[in-house]
């Protein structure tokens, strides 16, 4: 994992595509958790893991794998990022399935849902990970078709994915959702991206509530500035070249640095948490 005193620099670039392609990236996120020793807490699970190509989903695919999880990895279009998250997985000794398609669409995540089916026989874990931002200065600025993209994306792809699964969730089985620090501190040029994390807050303390009889547990995790293929694909050079310096760390934090909160969620260290969010932001204190 990340070393927590490392500060590497990161130099001005930018990508136009959304969400991003991690082999475009300098220098690379840390995502391959080499340091984690896994301990077999998940072994025998299956897990599907949503923007799971790159990044955070990344790293939680592949820590998953660690501990023993077969995965099955739902992303875009970034085909050469997925094969890569695809190996390390299998270099760990598990299988992986990789899935293209866009979870904005309810009948591909009823598909990821299916593929998943017929290749493991079961479901254990959903991670409900894929997002996309799109800075704006102004709510002026944020066009009708801007603001149905990021919801689809963002929070109804939830909606989809877990009604598609849910009939294959038995008791044990744990829906995990990425929110973030600017569902609780707001943020003044992703307007449409924060309010769309604040709506995950909520749909993972309802849908906790709504799930607990049936012994499914529901959490999230917040993550707070992360250097991954999203922050060039949104943002100017300049910015990115400052991305993360305000954090009490003083730094980005790293994927391999917010995966483990993802794996306790998972595992059974967590089985009296539901309904309850994680924030590992570099030291910003939350109330949360």
């Amino acid at each position: 994992m990340a070393n927590q005193e490392e500060k590497p620099p990161i130099p001005p670039q930018h990508q136009d595509h959304q969400p991003g392609k991690e082999t475009a990236m300098m220098p690379r996120p840390k995502a391959e958790m080499q340091d984690y020793k896994g301990s077999g807490k998940l072994l025998g699970k299956v897990a599907l893991v949503t923007g799971g190509d790159s990044g955070i989903g990344r790293a939680v695919a592949i820590g998953y794998a660690k501990e023993g999880a077969n995965v099955v990895i739902a992303y875009l279009d970034e085909h050469e990022d997925a094969k890569e998250t695809q190996r390390h997985v299998e270099a760990a000794g598990r299988d992986c399935v990789i899935i293209a398609g866009d979870v904005g669409d309810p009948g591909f995540c009823s598909k990821m849902i299916d593929t998943a089916m017929a290749k493991f026989g079961r479901l254990d874990i959903l991670v409900n990970n894929a997002a996309q931002q799109y800075p704006q200065k102004s709510i002026e600025d944020i066009t009708e078709e801007q603001l149905l993209k990021t919801f689809r994306t963002n929070i109804f792809s939830m909606f989809y994915t877990v009604k598609a699964a849910l009939p294959h969730l038995k008791e044990g089985a744990r829906i995990i959702n990425t929110t973030s620090v600017t569902a609780y501190r707001g943020s003044s040029h992703l307007l449409d991206y924060s309010s769309t994390k604040g709506a995950i807050v909520a749909f993972t303390r309802s849908l906790s509530q709504q799930l607990v009889e049936r012994g499914i547990l529901v959490n999230a995790v917040a993550p707070g500035p992360v250097w991954t293929p999203l922050i060039p694909a949104s943002f100017s050079e300049q910015e990115v070249e400052k991305f993360g310096q305000k954090s009490p760390l003083g730094r980005p934090g790293q994927p391999d640095e917010i995966a483990p909160s993802y794996i306790f969620l998972a595992s059974a260290d967590a089985s009296f948490m539901s309904g309850q969010v994680l924030h590992p932001n570099g030291g910003e204190v939350i109330n949360a």
